[in-house]
């Protein structure tokens, strides 16, 4: 107990458990938008995209501030974003197609541009190749300032527009039907998915992220069938994994937090997953032998 105690009063560790804990709230929160609108791989697409802006601002600015890097991302994540939604509206390619070949592409076009910036002998560009991965000791307190930030606000525009998005969420044609700028609301949505993945990728990396916004989801669907207590048990999900992963890896140093945050949240979808799924195949055993019991009275 006193060694946790000892770890949990460690300032750097602080920052990164609220951080952690932050990002997965927002992750979980605004990836169940994407989860009902079967855009699931839309967090992957954005991650993955973002990795040409961060190296192509480092080039253009020559210095790796966070600001800098995190504006490419997102000035890079929308733009793929709108090149995937033209595809699959304009084109034969589909969504399947169009994502695939987004992601494929963006994230070619990053790492052939991370290559040639590692090859300029910058020592500041060694450290691009932490976003990949995530690097959760770099995070300092005024990123999770910004963080605790961005996540009040997107919050706040979120239940603004409540009764709208509820409509594109769960029915889009009857959305449009009655008036609901569903094109809007769905750019809107993506516009602050991407905010959220492009201030993640620096605690959980680009590889990983896209489960931070899936998994959560996933795990609170079977349990919750309305949209404000989905939405919430999901931000709950990922807080709580974002947390476990700071602490194991607050624990253990050769546990990179990243890798554990993900690790704890997918345990939280598989788990809850085979919960219900018992818990069906119990209401069907049980309704078969009420049935069994009717036939046999009668």
């Amino acid at each position: 107990m006193s060694e946790l105690w000892t770890i949990l009063i460690d300032g750097s560790t602080r920052t990164v458990l609220v951080g952690a804990a932050l990002l997965g709230a927002l992750t979980g929160g605004l990836g169940t938008f994407a989860v009902l609108r079967r855009q699931s791989l839309l967090g992957d697409v954005l991650a993955h995209a973002a990795l040409p802006g961060i190296v192509a601002a480092f080039l253009l600015s020559g210095e790796r501030a966070l600001p800098v890097l995190v504006a490419g991302a997102l000035a890079s994540g929308l733009l793929w974003s709108a090149v995937l939604q033209v595809l699959a509206r304009h084109t034969r390619l589909g969504a399947d197609g169009a994502t695939t070949l987004v992601l494929s592409v963006s994230f070619a076009l990053g790492l052939a541009l991370l290559t040639a910036a590692q090859s300029r002998g910058d020592a500041a560009a060694a450290g691009l190749q932490t976003f990949l991965f995530g690097q959760a000791a770099a995070l300092l307190p005024g990123d999770v300032v910004l963080l605790a930030s961005v996540a009040l606000a997107l919050t706040a525009g979120v239940a603004l527009a409540w009764p709208a998005l509820a409509l594109v969420a769960f029915d889009p044609g009857y959305a449009r039907s009655v008036g609901v700028p569903v094109r809007a609301l769905e750019a809107a949505l993506t516009a602050a998915l991407a905010v959220a993945v492009v201030l993640g990728l620096q605690l959980v990396g680009v590889v990983l992220i896209t489960a931070l916004v899936v998994a959560p989801a996933i795990a609170a669907r079977p349990w919750v069938a309305r949209l404000a207590p989905l939405v919430l048990v999901a931000a709950a999900t990922g807080a709580a994994a974002g947390a476990t992963g700071a602490l194991v890896s607050a624990v253990d140093r050769d546990a990179a937090t990243g890798p554990v945050v993900v690790v704890a949240v997918t345990l939280a979808a598989i788990v809850s997953v085979v919960l219900a799924v018992a818990r069906s195949r119990r209401r069907v055993r049980a309704g078969a032998a009420r049935s069994a019991t009717v036939r046999g009275s009668a």
